[in-house]
């Protein structure tokens, strides 16, 4: 009955309201699809963007910054692990960013809180799950399974980590990104149109907020905190 009331309000929020914008980040067209349906199921006016790389994702934000949530996949093209939430929360800290992954282990879903997200939505799950729990989600509330068991997946030394990872600007993200994909410093400064001294700074001011020395091991602290998801590039 609460669910019911809940799209009865959202519906009628819709209809004297703007329209609700969401963006679906996923490389999969049939999963995109069914996020679509669920999105529609709850919110039948909203605008949805869809895209299929993290750079059509930044692409579309750098146009219109004014979107309600980003539905995110935790792998695509251009991201992997939790660099790509690590860099929308930084570069726009008032979207709301909700992760839906495959991947659902109590670690996971911890560290993608721990780095912003609005909440967690197993792929796993159907679409009636997936509206009820994105309709939570846009009254301000955050979503997570109801059977994760947060207490096993704390780690002390993940934790440095990852603070000291999100004390990195949204610019030397995409470094390190980049770095993770084993690209050259004179190949990044063309990929974000940049000067190689430019990125020679960005990649020393990387390693002094991560307590590294090189860039192979900024890389591979990157990775453990991702689940070694991240590419350890040399």
């Amino acid at each position: 009955m609460l669910a019911g009331a809940l799209r009865k309000d959202a519906m009628s929020v819709s209809s004297t309201a703007a329209p609700t914008r969401l963006v679906i980040a996923d490389d999969h067209p049939l999963f995109r699809g069914a996020l679509r349906q669920a999105v529609a199921s709850v919110l039948p006016s909203a605008a949805i963007d869809e895209a299929g790389t993290f750079d059509e994702l930044t692409a579309a934000l750098e146009r219109d910054a004014d979107v309600d949530l980003v539905l995110l996949d935790l792998s695509m093209p251009g991201i992997s692990g939790f660099s790509g939430l690590i860099y929308l929360r930084a570069q726009y800290p008032a979207i709301p960013v909700v992760i839906v992954s495959a991947s659902d282990d109590a670690g996971t879903i911890r560290r993608s809180l721990d780095f912003g997200a609005a909440g967690f939505i197993p792929k796993r799950f159907g679409v009636d799950t997936l509206g009820d729990a994105l309709l939570k989600v846009m009254a301000g509330d955050v979503w997570i399974p109801a059977d994760i068991d947060f207490a096993a997946a704390a780690d002390p030394e993940m934790t440095k980590l990852r603070d000291r990872l999100v004390t990195l600007t949204p610019q030397q993200v995409r470094v390190l990104m980049m770095l993770s994909e084993g690209l050259l410093n004179k190949q990044i400064a063309y990929e974000l149109s940049v000067s190689e001294a430019t990125i020679k700074a960005h990649v020393s001011a990387i390693l002094q907020k991560l307590g590294v020395e090189s860039r192979t091991q900024a890389v591979i602290a990157a990775a453990k905190i991702s689940g070694d998801q991240w590419k350890t590039g040399e």
